[in-house]
């Protein structure tokens, strides 16, 4: 039986998404089964997830195809469906020229089984390409129907800016940073810029690669089967490994469990403070990994909670490396 979850604009597009998203980046199609992946796909149609987040190059192809085959037995309509492009599928195929974007979208298209996304984000800034001919290739895109809409992942300020003061070109209507109670970097110019303009922010790793759950322990070995011991899964994970940031992340853990959360359910809540965050992107490779975070959407934290997360945490990180 499905649940309803609460949504959100997603920017001035119209549209409206699922406050957890469920994303496939470092699991479907790379570090999780096929199995597994149906089993976690249908888990967030049933708590209420209809906000499904991925990319040509997560497995290359692989978590494409596998939505393709999986999503196929929901209406289209009943589901938000986002992909993108830029980082290289082949030797020859990489960035954001326009045959690029039409070539890529196509392809990803054909994989996922549909007509069209809902939202075709630059999965970063191509700087091989003028800005002018990325914005025109979205903007056919758009115009020709496979894509609803158009966004972006980890651009810096100064091309956001430059991309919205482009004349006749489609506009943004979404960012997908790396954002948690962690690692606040975007705060300082990519929210309050994309707030002036109507972009909704879509935010990925709000776990902190799985580090907000508390599991890793300082000075002690990683959980066995976990991210951070995962040759595929774990390459990103060593930035929030240090032993001060999991001292940290242990007293977090002490105010989810006084606030009555679980640490998960306290990070996600924590991103969706703010109205600038439509929807925060979760990964799983569980059913009850999808079905705990879900709950996330319904917390309301009281300032004495944000207070005692930010002394908890304090200093978040602004930098990766």
């Amino acid at each position: 039986m499905s649940c309803s979850m609460r949504k959100r604009p997603l920017g001035d597009s119209g549209i409206e998404v699922s406050a957890i998203a469920l994303g496939s980046w470092l699991t479907y199609g790379v570090g999780v089964a096929r199995d597994q992946t149906e089993e976690c796909t249908r888990a967030a149609f049933d708590a209420g997830i209809t906000f499904f987040d991925t990319a040509n190059v997560y497995g290359r192809g692989a978590a494409e195809r596998a939505w393709g085959e999986i999503l196929a037995d929901y209406p289209r309509d009943s589901y938000v469906l986002a992909t993108k492009a830029y980082f290289p599928m082949s030797a020859t195929d990489r960035g954001l020229s326009k045959p690029q974007i039409h070539k890529q979208l196509d392809a990803s298209l054909k994989r996922l089984n549909t007509d069209y996304v809902d939202l075709f984000q630059c999965h970063r800034y191509d700087d091989a390409t003028p800005l002018e001919e990325t914005m025109e290739g979205l903007t056919e895109v758009v115009e020709q129907g496979k894509a609803r809409h158009v966004g972006f992942s980890e651009w810096p300020a100064n091309r956001i800016r430059e991309a919205l003061d482009l004349p006749g070109v489609v506009k943004f209507v979404s960012s997908q940073p790396q954002y948690s109670a962690l690692y606040r970097a975007p705060e300082a110019e990519v929210f309050p810029l994309c707030a002036e303009n109507g972009i909704s922010q879509i935010v990925w790793s709000p776990l902190a690669q799985g580090v907000l759950t508390g599991k890793y322990k300082p000075g002690e070995a990683p959980p066995e089967g976990s991210r951070a011991t995962s040759s595929e899964m774990g390459r990103f994970i060593s930035q929030f490994m240090r032993r001060d940031t999991l001292e940290r992340v242990q007293r977090f853990v002490r105010v989810a469990e006084e606030a009555g959360h679980t640490p998960s359910q306290l990070a996600l809540a924590w991103v969706l403070r703010t109205p600038d965050v439509a929807a925060a992107i979760i990964g799983a490779s569980r059913r009850e990994q999808v079905l705990e975070n879900a709950k996330a959407a319904e917390i309301e934290l009281s300032a004495d909670t944000l207070a005692a997360i930010e002394a908890a945490l304090a200093p978040a990180q602004s930098s990766l490396f």
